[in-house]
């Protein structure tokens, strides 16, 4: 083990990956269920070499600036826009993130909300909770079909692809949109056909969003996008909320000019407008589009698991700024190793 090495953890990791990281280098675990961001999170991180973080409390380039000893932070989460990797990079600190790990109970949680808006779930459960049911009705709680409809995936990388599958085993046809067009054997594999954001936008009956949160896709649904839509389209986000202007999704919402939306993530978490929560024809959940038990393990374990293998001079697979890694190198070389 590298000598004097200090790590912070800034929220919940699983008891073995806490284990292993203890046995690796002074571990410093923040414990309280309130968020470690700003001025606090740069005098914890005094003298920190590396940092194990989460969504919450973002790593900013003040945080980097204040923290000049840092050189590595393991994100606990395949999205990395909680941080400053520009700043990191010009640093010379390795990011680390967790993809692979998570990708069907995303996608699982993505065609949750899907099914739940088409069929009403959340609607019917309250309606029968509620004392109204009062038997069987023809007209009862029409929902929308999967079967035979077509599907836009917004970005159709590992989780994009993992809810492609999903749609194909529903019958839906799939089509999606993203910058660079996928390898022609998932396009073969998938069944979905290429096309212009404004295309999928016309042409879906199903939106789901699966891109990552860049200047890009900030607001990448927003008026004009929304204003291109079937109004009997559902429109589902389990990637970024900031993806979705949220104004502009509750004004379509309130117009009719959107059937329905299925959400997991907001544009300012963990902030819910109360005209989202009011509406019946939005499912809402708590940002868990990875929460089931082996996932969140596995996501803790190869953030841990990376922090080890780049400290100890092993070049782990899921590095973010690969172009770091010989700055980095350099800089733990004067981490002498004790064993």
């Amino acid at each position: 083990m590298p000598s004097k090495l200090k790590v912070l953890v800034t929220g919940p990791i699983t008891e073995e990956a806490a284990k292993k990281l203890s046995s690796f280098a002074e571990t410093d675990f923040y414990r309280s269920e309130n968020k470690l961001e700003g001025q606090e999170l740069i005098q914890r991180l005094q003298g920190c070499d590396a940092v194990v973080c989460q969504l919450s409390g973002p790593i900013t380039k003040n945080v980097i600036d204040n923290n000049p000893n840092l050189k590595l932070l393991a994100n606990v989460a395949v999205g990395y826009d909680n941080i400053d990797v520009e700043e990191a990079t010009k640093k010379e600190i390795l990011v680390l993130n967790t993809p692979g790990v998570l990708d069907d109970a995303t996608a699982d949680i993505a065609f949750a909300l899907l099914i739940s808006t088409a069929r009403r779930i959340v609607e019917a459960d309250k309606f029968v909770r509620s004392g109204k049911w009062e038997g069987f009705r023809l007209d009862l709680m029409l929902g929308e079909d999967l079967a035979g409809k077509t599907v836009g995936i917004i970005g159709l990388g590992r989780i994009g692809q993992a809810f492609a599958r999903r749609c194909l085993g529903f019958g839906m046809k799939v089509i999606y949109s993203q910058r660079n067009r996928a390898d022609a054997r998932i396009e073969s594999d998938l069944k979905a056909i290429h096309v212009s954001l404004d295309e999928l936008l016309s042409r879906s009956d199903f939106i789901s969003i699966h891109c990552p949160l860049t200047k890009e896709t900030t607001h990448l649904i927003d008026e004009r996008a929304l204003s291109l839509v079937k109004p009997t389209c559902i429109l589902v986000n389990t990637s970024r909320g900031p993806v979705v202007d949220n104004n502009a999704l509750i004004a379509a919402l309130k117009n009719g000019k959107l059937y329905g939306a299925g959400l997991d993530v907001y544009e300012h978490e963990p902030d819910v407008p109360a005209e989202l929560i009011a509406m019946d024809n939005v499912t809402l959940l708590p940002h868990i589009g990875s929460a089931t038990e082996d996932t969140r393990k596995k996501m803790s374990e190869l953030a841990v698991d990376g922090l080890i293998s780049a400290f100890s001079g092993t070049q782990p697979s899921n590095v973010v700024n690969k172009t770091t890694w010989d700055a980095f190198c350099r800089r733990i070389s004067s981490l002498t190793s004790t064993k």
